[in-house]
């Protein structure tokens, strides 16, 4: 599955912010790595990656929402999370959903525009 494939952008900006469609832990040959913590850093590390291209850094992250498969993972998850957002940190939901993949998170986010 690639974001090519689906009906929606991945980066929108809207009066001062950029929004990020929700990311998943894919790796380069398109699979998941296996656990909560690795799911977790991969999926924040494509995200900085998608901020950097905007011109934009996790720093710049004002509301992350967290969907988790199983909140058995939340104290693992919420680990790696705290090691990428570790000043001004963002406001944050985290909710218990299915996902429409075999991830175990997905994460979206709204970021500042620099001035």
């Amino acid at each position: 599955m690639t974001v090519s494939n689906l009906p929606f952008s991945k980066v929108r900006h809207s009066q001062g912010l950029v929004f990020l469609s929700g990311e998943l832990p894919f790796g380069e040959d398109g699979s998941f790595p296996e656990g909560i913590e690795a799911q977790t850093r991969l999926t924040l590390t494509r995200i900085a990656q998608t901020l950097e291209a905007e011109s934009l850094s996790l720093d710049d992250v004002v509301s992350v929402t967290v969907y988790l498969t199983d909140r058995s993972n939340f104290a693992e998850f919420n680990r790696a999370y705290a090691s990428f957002f570790t000043t001004n940190l963002p406001v944050r939901a985290t909710v218990c959903a299915g996902l429409v993949v075999d991830a175990l998170v997905e994460i979206s986010v709204i970021a500042q525009q620099r001035a």
